[in-house]
């Protein structure tokens, strides 16, 4: 039992650690398209007086994050009640306001969230979903502030985004899932074996957040830091408080120096348990199965603790191609085993003539050896194609692809014998984040040419109506040429920003056919400006938005016009409208 001073003396400084630790805040946010804060002021020459006034009235910042103050009635009292907003961008940088989810029900948004979560949304759609979902703004109508906090870090978490998660928490002091998001980071790190910038997040973590997983963890950074009295004092606090566990004490006891020894138990009970229980084991194996977390088997992977001790174990072998395809195991992980089966040198010369004797796995392994082996690019590409039919053939094709890819765009489609080529570029899998190519202006065709610089590039307004004047009139005069769903959503969006356009271009009886969706029209007569824009995400779901048909482009940016959205309009035109190189 301590001295009642030197008890006191042991609980200061346990305050000072903890308030030490304290998240530091930051008022640095993302802007997904890199817009500048506001707009320039050639676009609010073309806007209306009333939008003018309210991109004038942008809120800051630190407006956003202070507290609102509004007024209930309940029965004959007024009752004044603070409501917060939680996110990490200005809505007003994207046009909208705190209000962009008020006249939307809350039911209407899970349902639509939900539905997108069962599909693989595009980049494209991606960033737009991010912004309605993030910029701060309040709950809808019958949603309280607790569920739309931890419906955006559930999100958040569920899409793997680490860099928004720590913007969220920098921009955010308190809230309900915080604890939540902290553990996702702290975790992230440790399954990528990265201890030093998993203890950099517990900055995050303040004394307000009673956690005993990242109170433990916080307490394993100090002895990883080389401060053991400090992480001490605090484990003794987490021991009062009676949130310490038995296997806990008993790894940190060793860590301390405390004890000399330490059980070999593997806990799998959470993803700190089991770190601890690698590095305090010595000759630490464990095998995983398809109940191990993600987790684990990520911080497995990352610390190269996953081997084949047998080549010969072919039903372990199995398990790991298994795990593999089923993204629980680094793919190059299988290839390196693969390397490591043992052929006859027979076997390999007559490897194309005898792999089907083999079980599927050897069948593989051999195939992939007499492909390194190969010198030809011929014969490489053979081996290749026939190693993605044995892939193929056991459902494995997510262990395959990417790498078939990699290795025809490292021989070089122009490299292959011109019978192979249409197949191999076939099999080149696309870049997750499209890179767009530098935009190759046309004049003959309107929705390619130089007037869309105003969308892209911010060309001044005098000098776009005079290519206006110009173009419009040359493709006017033209008898065969066939004006486009492309070319009358670039009408629209210029008619919206006040430019002429000449009287022989009849865009309303050019458009009268293109119809826009009905139920979309009534959200923007209820101002669901949020809501209408997630419907466009689930409109343009998988594609990216230059893959959509001109048809759905046109209605799309003819939306957004409605609802003066002209960020995401200008993302639309900019992106599916001109060719590119």
């Amino acid at each position: 039992m301590l001295p009642m001073k030197l008890k006191s003396f042991s609980l200061a400084i346990c305050v000072a650690i903890i308030l030490f630790y304290s998240p530091l805040y930051s008022e640095e946010k993302i802007d997904i398209w890199n817009n500048k804060k506001g707009t320039n002021q050639e676009t609010l020459k073309n806007l209306p007086k009333n939008k003018i006034q309210e991109e004038n009235k942008t809120l800051s910042f630190e407006k956003i994050k202070s507290l609102e103050k509004i007024e209930i009635q309940e029965g004959s009292e007024i009752v004044t009640k603070e409501q917060k907003v939680f996110g990490i961008y200005e809505p007003a940088n994207f046009d909208f306001n705190l209000n962009m989810w008020s006249n939307t029900k809350a039911e209407d948004l899970r349902s639509s969230l939900k539905r997108l979560n069962k599909i693989e949304l595009s980049k494209s759609s991606k960033e737009i979903l991010e912004i309605i979902l993030l910029s701060f703004s309040y709950p809808p109508n019958g949603m309280t502030e607790k569920e739309f906090v931890d419906l955006k870090i559930d999100w958040l978490i569920k899409n793997n985004r680490t860099d928004l998660i720590e913007s969220f928490l920098k921009q955010n002091e308190e809230f309900d899932s915080k604890s939540k998001a902290v553990q996702f980071l702290v975790d992230k790190n440790i399954a990528s074996a990265n201890i030093k910038d998993g203890c950099d997040k517990i900055k995050f973590i303040d004394a307000k957040i009673k956690d005993p997983y990242l109170e433990k963890f916080k307490i394993y950074c100090l002895i990883f830091n080389k401060k053991n009295s400090e992480a001490q004092l605090l484990l003794d606090l987490l021991r009062e408080q009676k949130q310490s566990s038995k296997f806990y004490d008993d790894k940190i006891n060793f860590l301390l120096g405390v004890t000399e020894k330490t059980s070999g138990k593997i806990n799998e009970k959470n993803l700190l348990n089991f770190y601890l229980s690698s590095i305090t084991t010595e000759n630490f194996k464990f095998e995983p199965t398809s109940k191990t977390k993600p987790e684990i088997w990520q911080y497995l992977n990352a610390a190269n603790l996953i081997k084949l001790e047998d080549a010969q174990d072919k039903e372990k072998l199995k398990e790991l191609e298994l795990a593999a395809n089923n993204n629980q195991l680094n793919k190059n992980t299988i290839f390196e085993i693969y390397r490591q089966i043992p052929f006859s040198l027979n076997s390999l010369i007559n490897a194309k003539n005898n792999y089907q004797t083999f079980d599927d796995s050897d069948s593989r392994a051999l195939i992939y050896q007499k492909y390194l082996l190969s010198e030809t690019n011929e014969a490489k590409i053979e081996y290749l194609f026939l190693l993605e039919d044995l892939f193929k053939k056991n459902n494995l094709t997510n262990i395959f692809s990417k790498f078939l890819s990699e290795k025809i765009q490292e021989i070089g489609i122009e490299n292959l014998p011109e019978r192979y080529q249409e197949t191999a570029l076939s099999r080149i899998v696309s870049e997750e984040n499209l890179v767009l190519g530098k935009i190759k202006y046309n004049d003959k065709i309107l929705h390619q040419s130089k007037i869309l610089k105003y969308f892209v590039e911010g060309e001044s307004k005098k000098k776009v109506q005079k290519d206006i004047d110009r173009i419009f009139k040359k493709v006017t005069k033209n008898n065969k040429y066939f004006v486009s769903a492309k070319d009358l959503a670039l009408a629209d969006a210029l008619l919206k920003d006040g430019f002429i356009l000449p009287v022989n271009f009849k865009y309303e009886e050019l458009s009268k056919n293109l119809d826009v969706p009905e139920n979309l029209l009534k959200l923007i007569d209820n101002d669901q400006k949020a809501f209408l824009t997630l419907k466009i995400v689930e409109i343009i779901g998988e594609d990216e938005i230059y893959q959509l048909d001109p048809e759905t482009i046109y209605f799309v940016t003819n939306l957004l016009n409605k609802m003066d959205l002209y960020s995401l309009r200008n993302k639309v035109i900019a992106t599916a409208l001109p060719e590119r190189a």
